[in-house]
């Protein structure tokens, strides 16, 4: 959908939600005030802390390198790909400005669910 690094744009982005409803959602999500800890890096990873209805906010993370299209994680319970938290993620992060900074590295349970992605596409790869 897009080069590497380069951010898309919230068409793009929302060109991604699976209906209606969850543009709106997601649209709603796409400000500052919800979440923290979000953080992008050059190998095409975005990820950010949801302040959701329970005590723990939502960790959402999008792998947008993967040249298959655009992979997500959340810990949400939505049956929706993507979620409305990774659709206001993503739109956070098209936004441009600091609230989504580059960073060098994603934090620990970022890691593991990308390291666990490279794993399995490795394992396809060598079968």
């Amino acid at each position: 959908m897009t080069q590497q690094g380069v951010r898309w744009s919230a068409d793009q982005v929302l060109a991604l939600a699976p209906d209606a409803t969850s543009r709106k959602a997601g649209s709603r999500l796409g400000a500052a005030g919800p979440w923290s800890g979000a953080g992008s890096c050059e190998e095409g990873t975005v990820w950010g802390l949801c302040k959701g209805s329970g005590s723990k906010p939502y960790q959402t993370i999008v792998d947008i390198a993967d040249p298959a299209g655009p992979a997500y994680k959340c810990s949400c319970p939505s049956r929706k790909f993507p979620c409305k938290h990774a659709l206001g993620l993503l739109l956070l992060w098209a936004g441009g400005d600091d609230t989504v900074p580059t960073v060098e590295q994603a934090p620990d349970w970022a890691e593991q669910w990308l390291a666990g992605r490279r794993r399995r596409a490795e394992d396809k790869r060598v079968a």
